[in-house]
């Protein structure tokens, strides 16, 4: 995942940091709220922690900014007010989770993923696109160049979880978790195989590649330049 902690406290926030990195994840950081909500606004994130009580702006004050824009990002509410009229402010500002301080890191890891697999509340793209790579998901069609190319399931969803994050690098430890649903890692080397198999059928014929290894970090889709 790429997480975006809008966060001024600075022990919290290496602690938060630090445990992101340890599992895999990329995380991005703002310790005020004006600072956050640039951020938020100007890069893609699959999900936000933002802390209540910022300097700038305060976190209902981002939230409510964001989604008044039509930013959907699911967004995780952290704070030490825990009274349920808090609570209650935060999920109204358009926040969709909310956790007390103090937490346990395990707890807010497990919250994050289950916002990450969340559907986009206002997701209505049928048709998915990459150069000249379509994917009609109602129809459960894939194509390129106007020629269809037949997936099993598995890399079908892989396909659809790559043109969804394409321009973006994409970790083993995020496919792990958007497409198999695994957190934790298997110590096998699914990911490799199913991505050497897709990559096999979009490529065929000499086409350009669309999807590219980062060395040391994961994969990427783009269009070809």
């Amino acid at each position: 995942m790429k997480i975006l902690l809008i966060e001024d406290d600075a022990e919290t926030a290496a602690y938060i940091l630090g445990g992101l990195k340890q599992h895999g994840h990329v995380a991005d950081h703002a310790a005020n709220g004006r600072d956050g909500l640039f951020l938020a606004s100007s890069e893609s994130y699959d999900v936000l922690v933002v802390d209540r009580m910022l300097p700038g702006l305060d976190g209902l004050g981002i939230v409510r900014t964001l989604r008044a824009t039509g930013q959907r990002t699911p967004v995780l509410f952290l704070t030490t007010l825990g009274g349920i009229d808090d609570r209650v402010a935060g999920l109204d500002a358009g926040g969709d989770d909310y956790l007390v301080k103090p937490f346990a890191f395990a707890e807010l890891l497990a919250r994050l993923n289950a916002l990450a697999r969340r559907p986009p509340l206002a997701q209505t793209d049928t048709v998915l696109r990459v150069a000249d790579l379509e994917m009609d998901l109602l129809k459960r069609v894939v194509t390129r160049g106007g020629t269809r190319i037949e997936l099993q399931p598995r890399e079908f969803q892989l396909l659809e979880y790559m043109m969804r994050h394409a321009d973006r690098v994409v970790t083993r430890t995020m496919l792990l978790e958007g497409v198999w649903d695994f957190h934790f890692d298997p110590k096998t080397n699914i990911v490799e195989t199913h991505m050497s198999r897709l990559r096999a059928k979009l490529d065929r014929g000499g086409d350009p590649d669309l999807i590219q290894t980062v060395r040391g970090a994961g994969y990427m889709m783009r269009a070809p330049e």
